[in-house]
């Protein structure tokens, strides 16, 4: 199924921004979200085809809401892509673990986040 829409989670107003125009730009429909618990509440209502989810964030964070949406069988089949700060291997291994598909460090460029969701769609 090729990916149209996209569900940015970041509670940084810039990185949201960010990530929002390089998507918007490359023709995709966007929505956001400030924290996990938002976030999961806009996936189980809109459906979105691919999520961006940020680790560190105040409340629930990224790792648990990642987490949460593959083992919900009715959201498990909807990709999360982690995009985070936290660059670490265990934290990338950690979050695959935790059902993500793949596993960007910030600042993300463009040419690599594009990259990632057309290997996903």
């Amino acid at each position: 199924m090729p990916i149209k829409n996209i569900l940015v989670v970041d509670d940084s107003p810039t990185d949201r921004q960010y990530l929002s125009d390089i998507l918007a730009k490359s023709g995709y429909v966007v929505t956001t979200a400030e924290s996990a618990e938002e976030a999961l509440a806009k996936v189980k209502q809109q459906r979105p085809d691919l999520v961006l989810m940020d680790v560190v964030m105040p409340g629930q964070n990224g790792f648990q809401a990642t987490r949460m949406l593959s083992k919900d069988s009715s959201t498990k089949d909807i990709p999360v892509i982690i995009c985070t700060s936290k660059g670490q291997e265990t934290d990338r291994v950690w979050g695959m673990r935790q059902g993500a598909r793949d596993y960007i460090v910030k600042p993300v460029s463009q040419a690599d986040l594009l990259a990632k969701i057309s290997a996903l769609g």
